[in-house]
Protein backbone atom coordinates (compact mmCIF):
# COMPACT_ATOMS: atom_id res chain seq x y z
CA UNK A 1 0.00 0.00 0.00
CA UNK A 2 1.48 3.23 -1.53
CA UNK A 3 1.39 6.21 1.33
CA UNK A 4 2.84 9.09 -0.35
CA UNK A 5 6.55 9.34 -2.52
CA UNK A 6 8.76 8.25 0.29
CA UNK A 7 6.28 5.53 2.34
CA UNK A 8 5.12 2.13 1.43
CA UNK A 9 3.61 -0.19 3.34
CA UNK A 10 4.49 -4.03 2.91
CA UNK A 11 1.75 -6.07 2.64
CA UNK A 12 2.89 -8.89 5.46
CA UNK A 13 2.40 -5.52 7.46
CA UNK A 14 -1.11 -5.60 7.21
CA UNK A 15 -3.63 -7.79 8.18
CA UNK A 16 -7.50 -7.87 7.20
CA UNK A 17 -9.97 -9.93 9.40
CA UNK A 18 -13.62 -9.81 8.22
CA UNK A 19 -16.92 -10.21 10.86
CA UNK A 20 -20.86 -9.44 10.68
CA UNK A 21 -22.43 -5.94 9.92
CA UNK A 22 -24.79 -4.49 12.01
CA UNK A 23 -27.41 -2.60 10.64
CA UNK A 24 -29.72 -2.69 7.58
CA UNK A 25 -29.28 -4.84 4.87
CA UNK A 26 -31.85 -7.67 5.31
CA UNK A 27 -30.81 -11.23 5.30
CA UNK A 28 -27.53 -9.75 3.78
CA UNK A 29 -26.63 -9.21 7.13
CA UNK A 30 -26.71 -12.65 8.97
CA UNK A 31 -25.10 -14.29 5.57
CA UNK A 32 -22.10 -12.27 4.46
CA UNK A 33 -19.35 -10.67 6.11
CA UNK A 34 -18.75 -7.14 5.02
CA UNK A 35 -17.36 -5.51 8.10
CA UNK A 36 -13.44 -4.81 7.75
CA UNK A 37 -11.00 -4.73 10.54
CA UNK A 38 -7.89 -3.53 9.28
CA UNK A 39 -4.48 -3.76 11.45
CA UNK A 40 -1.30 -2.22 10.77
CA UNK A 41 1.66 -3.05 12.92
CA UNK A 42 2.78 -0.26 13.60
CA UNK A 43 5.72 -0.23 16.25
CA UNK A 44 7.25 -3.42 14.10
CA UNK A 45 7.24 -1.21 10.78
CA UNK A 46 10.45 -1.16 9.46
CA UNK A 47 9.15 1.53 6.71
CA UNK A 48 8.33 4.41 9.38
CA UNK A 49 10.59 6.61 10.66
CA UNK A 50 10.40 6.81 14.92
CA UNK A 51 9.03 10.86 14.71
CA UNK A 52 6.34 9.22 12.35
CA UNK A 53 5.39 6.60 14.71
CA UNK A 54 5.38 8.59 17.68
CA UNK A 55 3.00 10.80 16.12
CA UNK A 56 0.95 8.27 14.03
CA UNK A 57 0.79 6.96 18.29
CA UNK A 58 -0.69 10.57 19.11
CA UNK A 59 -2.76 10.93 16.01
CA UNK A 60 -4.63 7.32 16.74
CA UNK A 61 -5.61 7.78 19.77
CA UNK A 62 -7.87 4.82 20.68
CA UNK A 63 -7.38 2.85 17.63
CA UNK A 64 -3.90 2.24 18.76
CA UNK A 65 -3.59 -1.36 20.80
CA UNK A 66 -1.14 -1.66 23.75
CA UNK A 67 0.89 -4.25 21.12
CA UNK A 68 1.34 -1.10 18.92
CA UNK A 69 -0.83 -1.78 16.31
CA UNK A 70 -3.77 0.46 14.62
CA UNK A 71 -6.53 -0.87 13.92
CA UNK A 72 -9.77 0.62 11.74
CA UNK A 73 -12.44 -0.77 11.64
CA UNK A 74 -15.41 -0.43 8.79
CA UNK A 75 -18.42 -1.25 8.34
CA UNK A 76 -20.28 1.34 6.03
CA UNK A 77 -21.66 -0.36 2.85
CA UNK A 78 -23.06 -3.83 1.95
CA UNK A 79 -19.83 -4.33 -0.62
CA UNK A 80 -16.95 -5.98 1.39
CA UNK A 81 -14.57 -4.85 -1.19
CA UNK A 82 -16.01 -1.43 -0.84
CA UNK A 83 -15.35 -1.45 2.76
CA UNK A 84 -11.77 -2.68 2.27
CA UNK A 85 -11.07 0.04 -0.03
CA UNK A 86 -12.04 2.53 2.61
CA UNK A 87 -10.43 0.80 5.52
CA UNK A 88 -7.28 0.85 3.38
CA UNK A 89 -7.72 5.22 2.78
CA UNK A 90 -8.29 5.50 5.88
CA UNK A 91 -5.20 4.08 7.06
CA UNK A 92 -3.04 5.84 4.05
CA UNK A 93 -4.86 9.12 5.27
CA UNK A 94 -3.44 8.24 8.80
CA UNK A 95 -0.13 7.83 8.35
CA UNK A 96 -0.32 10.98 6.03
CA UNK A 97 -0.86 13.25 8.69
CA UNK A 98 1.65 12.03 10.67
CA UNK A 99 3.94 12.72 8.23
CA UNK A 100 3.45 15.61 8.52
CA UNK A 101 5.92 17.72 11.36
CA UNK A 102 3.90 20.42 13.08
CA UNK A 103 5.05 23.85 13.50
CA UNK A 104 7.60 25.29 16.32
CA UNK A 105 5.32 27.25 18.57
CA UNK A 106 7.54 30.23 18.75
CA UNK A 107 7.29 32.16 22.23
CA UNK A 108 7.28 35.91 22.03
CA UNK A 109 7.32 38.46 24.79
CA UNK A 110 5.18 41.04 25.81
CA UNK A 111 6.94 44.71 24.75
CA UNK A 112 7.51 46.95 27.85
CA UNK A 113 5.32 49.66 26.13
CA UNK A 114 2.11 47.33 26.60
CA UNK A 115 2.92 46.18 29.81
CA UNK A 116 3.28 50.41 30.79
CA UNK A 117 -0.30 50.90 29.26
CA UNK A 118 -1.68 48.21 30.92
CA UNK A 119 -0.47 49.61 34.37
CA UNK A 120 -1.24 53.28 33.68
CA UNK A 121 -5.29 52.25 32.07
CA UNK A 122 -5.37 49.64 35.77
CA UNK A 123 -4.80 53.33 38.06
CA UNK A 124 -6.86 55.23 35.70
CA UNK A 125 -9.74 52.93 36.06
CA UNK A 126 -8.78 52.83 40.03
CA UNK A 127 -8.57 56.20 40.40
CA UNK A 128 -12.37 56.21 38.51
CA UNK A 129 -13.73 53.57 41.30
CA UNK A 130 -11.97 56.04 44.08
CA UNK A 131 -13.79 58.72 43.15
CA UNK A 132 -16.69 57.12 43.25
CA UNK A 133 -18.73 57.15 46.49
CA UNK A 134 -20.33 59.81 48.37
CA UNK A 135 -19.95 63.40 48.59
CA UNK A 136 -18.83 64.27 51.90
Amino acid sequence: MRVNDSIEIADWELTESFARSSGPGGQNVNKVSTAVELRFEAERSPNLPPPVKSRLRRIAGSRWTKDGAVVIFVQETRSQAQNREIARERMAELIRRATVTPKKRVRTKVSANQKRKRVEEKKRRGEVKALRGRVG
